[in-house]
């Protein structure tokens, strides 16, 4: 598998550049970071909350760990983790666990963190966990739309 279908199109119809890197099946962003030779600050990762108003993305740096305290700041509201199964359901062309950090590409509200704010560079799971997008972060920023910035994970 390459990147999603639905990762495809959206890209497409965006209009962004982006490149794709091949590497050696991993597991975890940070472990994808490293077998693809890309900095671990500049792999986003998404987290997929929920609660009963519907699901929101977290997205923030592959080194960083939500606060569930700070995340309550940022949207007002009191998410739980999304699990396995959910998530398989949601992101249907994904493989498990591979989720792409692009919320509106399947129709989910998002807030992204600081920690992605200023980097030239980067670099995600598009579906699968043998490939890793690529393309500058002002792309990735606008990709974004009008979700929330704020500050919610902080480094491990």
């Amino acid at each position: 598998m390459t990147i999603s279908a639905t990762v495809e199109r959206h890209l497409a119809d965006a209009g962004v550049d982006y490149d794709i890197i091949s590497h050696d099946h991993t597991g975890n962003s940070i472990s994808t970071a490293l077998a693809a030779h890309v900095s671990v600050n500049a792999m986003a990762k998404a987290v997929v909350l929920k609660d009963a108003e519907g699901y929101l993305m977290a997205i923030t740096s592959a080194t960083c760990k939500l606060s569930d305290s700070e995340i309550y700041d940022a949207v007002g509201r009191r998410l739980r983790m999304v699990d396995e199964d959910e998530l398989a359901e949601i992101f249907s062309d994904c493989d498990p666990g591979a989720v792409p950090p692009l919320a509106a590409a399947y129709g989910m509200e998002a807030v992204w963190d600081d920690s992605l704010a200023h980097l030239k560079d980067i670099y995600f799971e598009g579906g699968d966990h043998d490939n890793v997008v690529h393309m500058g972060g002002d792309d990735f920023r606008r990709l974004l739309g009008d979700a929330r910035q704020a500050h919610f994970s902080h480094h491990i």
